[in-house]
């Protein structure tokens, strides 16, 4: 095995299988169907962030794996993210188990088919979302484009021989397993952003991607995780000028123990 087939198997395990997919599409389609039940002032509701990007690691590699579904409301821009929160945990205790059932900043938590589902309430004026404000006490409302990273990411990826979502789920991966260096959307922002010269491979991008990794702004050890991992990709990289390509595989898994 070479360091490209390695990183292509380990890419392969750690992405929703179709039979995962489909489980978590019908529970949305429930969801989806109770919600319109329930509420008569939805103005849409639909799932954003990285399932629908699909980017989501599979729940066996990430335990905090969720999936975002907004819920606007036409009188949303009348009330506080609280009262719009309180809405919300009231359709979920009517309709799914307690036990399932949590707010978390600043959403609330379903646990279905052992997968998270946060729900998050908005609604939605001159072509623009609003969500609540994460350190405002849930008393103010942030603008946000729910679809606009997603369109970047398939333009990106199709750009760039189809490596760019299985790198973002490499890094997050990576991430994931160093409790959270970076957030999930910093990480899809920086590949999004970087440019990748004489990138073929999977291999190619990620040894790019990595070598290019920010650490300002990050503590004095999370400085040295991602300064580690690129220490293994410079190591793997000269193992591989040298022929040995056994070392260089063995190496490249140190950064995913």
């Amino acid at each position: 095995m070479s360091v490209l087939s390695y990183l292509t198997d380990l890419s392969s395990t750690i992405t929703l299988a179709d039979w995962e997919r489909t489980s978590i599409d019908t529970s949305i389609n429930i969801l989806s169907t109770k919600l319109g039940n329930h509420f008569s002032n939805i103005e849409s509701k639909f799932v954003f962030g990285s399932y629908d990007r699909k980017t989501i690691l599979r729940r066996s590699r990430d335990a905090n794996s969720d999936v975002d579904f907004m819920v606007s409301f036409t009188d949303g821009s009348d009330w506080t993210p609280q009262t719009l929160m309180n809405r919300l945990k009231r359709f979920a205790e009517d309709n799914y188990s307690r036990n399932e059932i949590y707010q978390s900043s600043p959403t609330i938590v379903l646990e279905l088919s052992r997968i998270k589902f946060e729900l998050v309430p908005a609604y939605y004026t001159w072509g623009t979302y609003h969500i609540p404000a994460p350190a405002s006490s849930y008393s103010t409302w942030i603008n946000t484009y729910p679809h606009a990273l997603k369109g970047q990411l398939n333009d990106k990826n199709k750009d760039n021989n189809y490596q760019i979502r299985k790198l973002v789920r490499l890094l997050k991966y990576w991430n994931v397993l160093n409790n959270k260096v970076y957030s999930s959307y910093e990480l899809e922002k920086y590949v999004l952003d970087k440019h990748y010269w004489l990138c073929t491979s999977l291999k190619d991008y990620f040894y790019d991607a990595v070598e290019g990794l920010p650490t300002y702004n990050l503590s004095y050890t999370n400085q040295l995780k991602v300064n580690k991992l690129k220490g293994i990709v410079k190591e793997t990289k000269g193992n591989e000028r040298q022929g040995w390509n056994y070392l260089a595989e063995e190496e490249i898994k140190k950064a995913f123990q």
